[in-house]
Parts: C-alpha cells; structure tokens; sequence
C-alpha cells in the first residue's frame, strides 16, 4: 500500500511532512528506525503489560484513580486516529453503581520497541487526569516521559514506514 505519511503525521509542520515523505520515497525510514530502535518489546502478555503500566502509573500518578484492566485490543484500529484507547466504564454491582477505568492498546503494539509502547501508554495514562488532550495533557505526559513528543513522531513515522513497507519488529520469545 502506498499512503502518503500525512496520514499519520498531518498535525505537524508541511517541512517536516516533506522531510518524513523523502525518507519514505527513499526507503531510509527502516534503517533510520531500527538503528534508533533495534529490537520490540517482550510484554507479550496482557499481565506484564499490565504490571508495566501499573509501575509508571504508581511512579508518577499514584493519587489518580485505579486501573482495573490494561490489556492489547484486536478491535483497536490506527486510521480511526487510535493507538489506545482509556476508557471509563460504569457498571451496576448490587445496588451501587462501581466505576473503573480501563486501558487498551492496539494489538500492533505488541511488536514495536519498549520506548515506542511507553509513549503510547504514558498518554493513556495521562487521560487519568486530563480528558482532554490540551497544554496540560501534554505536560503531563512529558512528565512522565520527557522524550514524550520524539517518541510520538517516531512512532507516526513508524506507522507511515508499515502502511507501505510493512512491520520492522518480530516479536520477541516470551
């Protein structure tokens, strides 16, 4: 498939969408990629990428409210403008109405670098907080995550690298 990275990168500057476009016309963008990123991630498992968001959420957020499932989402889909999703779930038990927030990652992340998964998951993290993604949103996760905004142009760069050359990563052995 050959889409144009604009799909991925629109929101930043017309230079920059040119530059990451000659990359891809060149084919430099994997040999860029894997030598800032060389291998994936082994948090195959929904329980370890669980105790992984866990750690980062006690780390940083410990106040915010309780995250009862992280987990890797098939139904998850990148062109509906999604790499995870934080969700608000409120449900009957008995007689009172019990609320919990939940956190769900695309399934292709299950084959990316651990910086790359932790952009997505610090920005989960961060809708703890803020709803919305505004100033403080974005201070928030560059808080946790201070290379918070390279990592996320790396990641779109990435997802523009897949959508016409396909995946860099294999998964690692568990």
């Amino acid at each position: 498939m050959n889409k144009a990275p604009m799909n991925y990168l629109s929101s930043y500057s017309p230079n920059l969408q040119q530059q990451a476009q000659a990359l891809l016309d060149a084919g430099k963008t994997a040999g860029l990629l894997l030598k800032k990123y060389p291998q994936a991630h082994s948090l195959n498992s929904e329980r370890a990428l669980y105790d992984y968001a866990m750690a980062l959420k006690n780390a940083h957020l410990r106040s915010s409210p309780p995250i009862s499932k992280v987990i890797y989402d098939d139904k998850i889909h990148v062109i509906n403008n999604a790499l995870g999703l934080h969700t608000f779930v409120s449900r009957v038990q008995g007689g009172k109405l019990k609320a919990k927030q939940e956190i769900r990652i695309s399934s292709l992340f299950r084959r990316v670098p651990e910086p790359l998964l932790k952009m997505i998951v610090v920005h989960e993290l961060a809708h703890l907080r803020e709803k919305d993604h505004n100033k403080a949103f974005y201070q928030l996760c560059c808080y946790m995550e201070p290379d918070y905004h390279q990592l996320e142009f790396d990641l779109r760069l990435y997802l523009s690298h897949r959508d016409r050359y396909g995946e860099l990563w294999q998964t690692p052995p568990a």
